[in-house]
């Protein structure tokens, strides 16, 4: 995005990373706030960039909620995905043993990123168990589909469960539901930025569409099955 007039904290013609609180995601234009704006270094993509705001700031209030700290075992699931693959990231810089549940195709991506791959499906609690130590100090639901009552079998306190998705569950059993609403401001974007920028965060691109595309965009991201994020580009 560039600045086409002036703002507080840009000049006109800077390259700016932003957000706004209105639909307008698939435009050409957007007027956004100017105290939603952040300057884009030159380390950190377009495609990033455009892919950052509401994935990253959502797995950064996830981490956030179930208060992780060095040493803590934490598991995601749906970790390949736009939040998850943030998620287990933001994790890992934190100083936890992530384990992450996600499909065959993914683990080697997990793995690179110094992050432990469980296959879900049939016997995942098991598989779980055997790659903590039987130590699990909490759980981050991006996928939703029976994940709160698998993290609570598995001994974590509701507290630090937080889901995405799962609303009925967590009203159920007191676990959280904080996501990007509870990250969405400035402050947080420059944070993820900054670790883009310092090459200790990536965000994996899936495929790139023309706004032209938009339909077969969503086809895409129904299936569920992309590593990180799909991004449309005007």
């Amino acid at each position: 995005m560039e600045v086409g007039s002036a703002v507080k904290n840009a000049a006109v013609g800077d390259e700016v990373i932003g957000f706004t609180d209105h639909w307008a995601s698939q435009a050409e234009l957007v007027v956004v706030e100017a105290d939603h704006l952040v300057h884009r270094p030159a380390n950190v993509s377009w495609e990033q960039a455009g892919a950052l705001f509401v994935a990253g700031t959502t797995a950064y209030a996830a981490v956030r909620a179930v208060s992780l700290r060095a040493a803590d075992t934490v598991v995601v699931s749906g970790a390949a995905g736009g939040v998850g693959s943030i998620a287990v990231q933001l994790a890992r810089n934190v100083g936890a043993k992530v384990i992450s549940l996600a499909s065959a195709t993914n683990h080697a991506w997990l793995d690179d990123h110094g992050v432990i791959p469980v296959a879900y499906g049939e016997g995942v609690a098991e598989r779980i168990r055997a790659a903590s130590g039987s130590k699990i100090d909490a759980f981050i639901d991006t996928f939703g589909g029976g994940y709160v009552e698998l993290a609570l079998e598995l001994g974590v306190a509701p507290d630090r469960i937080d889901t995405i998705i799962d609303f009925a569950a967590a009203a159920k059993h007191g676990a959280k539901t904080e996501g990007n609403s509870a990250a969405a401001n400035a402050e947080v974007l420059a944070e993820l930025v900054g670790l883009i920028d310092a090459g200790r965060l990536e965000i994996p691109i899936a495929k790139v569409y023309r706004l032209a595309d938009v339909r077969e965009a969503y086809q895409d991201l129904a299936r569920r099955r992309t590593r990180g994020k799909i991004v449309l580009v005007p």
